[in-house]
């Protein structure tokens, strides 16, 4: 097991609205013209809630020969941007040079992409350019699950002296993503609140659904699990925009979803006193049977163990297709009684009978190895 992280950071960050209410981030996946640029800015400018304004300058697209950005031209734009609306202006660096034109151009937050966060050199060379700047930066979990990786990319911001650091939770890619562009994987963003409980954590549900008419249910989900905020791609005119047309929405559509969008209160804000003592009496019972299911494992565990003795001395293999075949069968059906979602009562199954394989297998092969020894 790794190391929890040591992350040294500012408890009133620029990423952390006064208020408690979630940071907000709009704007174009790219920066196209200086017309749609401004155009889009002042739309968002009039929406209640929104913080930061968001348009990529470079982008890293999968093959060539297709828009990857406007360049250092499209800083200027920001810069106006900022001088005309008052809004803080934000752009993803990917190397060096990003970093230092976009400090030249008075970026005020700047955030390292999927494909950066996957490669550590990148990283590094993108916090030793950072090193003596207080500028926020936001990092995204990279392409694939693999939750070191994001922590790790934010350790090394920290270790080159930044203290405004924050997470942006854009989901996975795999070869099944349907109905998402990227898989949320939420289970990956909770786990890494638990660890680094002191990191703000806001969604980008454009890049989680590629797809601007899932945009709303991601986002309320993303509230409901108490993250810090939204990074939500806008056009002025999404039907022409040069990348992820799909999932951009207008500055009026934005302000619609924002005002539909739920916030959730932060625990135990304006609850009663016998509704607080209800919440902890319910979380007491829920303690009680996790204790239980654990002394139940632990007792499958050990009968686990006394079957692999038994097939080792018989010479029997570990896996029984027809038992498996009907242990998941009647399991389900007992599951679908008790109104259990069959799809997580098979996930469930499948992790207790794989340990269950992997008991047997150190049953029928320890002394084998400890003779090879």
């Amino acid at each position: 097991m790794s190391p929890k992280p040591q992350i040294d950071v500012l408890t009133e960050s620029a990423l952390i609205n006064a208020d408690g209410s979630p940071l907000i981030i709009a704007g174009p996946c790219s920066a196209e013209s200086e017309e749609q640029v401004m155009a889009t800015a002042h739309g968002i400018k009039q929406i209640p809630g929104v913080n930061i304004y968001r348009a990529g300058i470079w982008k890293p697209r999968t093959r060539p020969n297709s828009f990857e950005g406007v360049g250092v031209p499209g800083l200027k734009w920001l810069k106006r941007v900022k001088a005309e609306t008052g809004l803080r202006v934000a752009t993803e660096v990917a190397n060096a040079m990003h970093v230092y034109e976009s400090l030249k151009a008075g970026i005020d937050v700047m955030w390292i992409g999927a494909r950066t966060t996957v490669n550590p050199f990148t990283v590094q060379e993108i916090a030793d350019a950072l090193r003596g700047t207080d500028i926020p930066v936001l990092v995204k979990n990279p392409v694939n699950p693999d939750l070191q990786l994001w922590i790790g990319a934010i350790e090394r911001l920290n270790q080159a002296g930044l203290r405004q650091i924050g997470a942006i939770h854009r989901g996975f890619s795999t070869f099944d993503n349907a109905p998402y562009r990227n898989l949320p994987k939420w289970n990956s963003a909770i786990e890494f609140k638990r660890l680094l409980p002191e990191i703000p954590l806001i969604c980008d549900p454009s890049h989680i659904a590629g797809n601007r008419e899932l945009l709303l249910p991601v986002a309320q989900k993303a509230m409901d699990l108490a993250m810090d905020g939204l990074m939500i791609e806008t056009h002025i005119d999404p039907s022409v925009a040069l990348s992820d047309a799909a999932q951009q929405v207008t500055p009026e559509n934005l302000g619609k979803m924002l005002a539909s969008i739920r916030f959730r209160k932060p625990e135990g804000e304006e609850l009663a006193e016998d509704d607080h003592h209800l919440l902890e009496e319910m979380r007491k019972q829920i303690d009680e049977l996790d204790d239980e299911m654990v002394e139940v494992f632990a007792r499958r565990a050990r009968l686990s163990r006394k079957i692999g003795e038994y097939k080792k001395a018989h010479n029997m293999t570990i896996y029984q297709v027809k038992r498996w075949d009907q242990i998941i069968a009647d399991r389900l059906e007992h599951a679908r009684k008790n109104g259990l979602d069959e799809q997580f009562m098979k996930s469930v199954l499948q992790s207790i009978h794989q340990y269950s394989i992997n008991i047997q297998n150190d049953v029928l092969n320890k002394k084998e190895h400890e003779a090879k020894a």
